[in-house]
């Protein structure tokens, strides 16, 4: 069973900082690209950061500069460092796993930026 655990996240005032971690069981991450979305209310889940098997990396343009994502194969863990968080940050975090054509979601983390 495929399993997808994240946590890190909580309550920070705008200008804070969090780590996000995500750890996997049930599959090997090493050869897996991994991304981490968040989804605010009332709106559509959102691409946040990828990193390849390779670790090179993307990110959305709202959050270039100020978050960092990073992968421990070692580990079999992802992590999302966040600095400089803005109110409009706020939102469910997500992790993605894409394994062969088959992707899997954490149950995902609430972030809050309060201004």
């Amino acid at each position: 069973q495929v399993q997808l655990v994240e946590s890190g996240g909580g309550l920070v005032q705008a200008g804070g900082a969090l780590r996000l971690s995500c750890v996997a069981s049930g599959i090997i991450i090493r050869g897996s690209p991994m991304a981490w979305y968040r989804q605010a209310p009332g709106k559509q889940r959102e691409l946040v950061a990828r990193i390849s098997t390779v670790s090179s990396t993307t990110y959305a343009d709202s959050v270039k500069g100020r978050f960092t994502i990073s992968r421990n194969n070692a580990k079999n863990a992802v992590y999302l460092q966040m600095n400089r968080l803005k109110p409009e940050d706020t939102a469910v975090y997500y992790c993605q796993a894409s394994v062969v054509a088959t992707m899997y979601w954490g149950q995902g983390t609430q972030v809050t930026v309060s201004s």
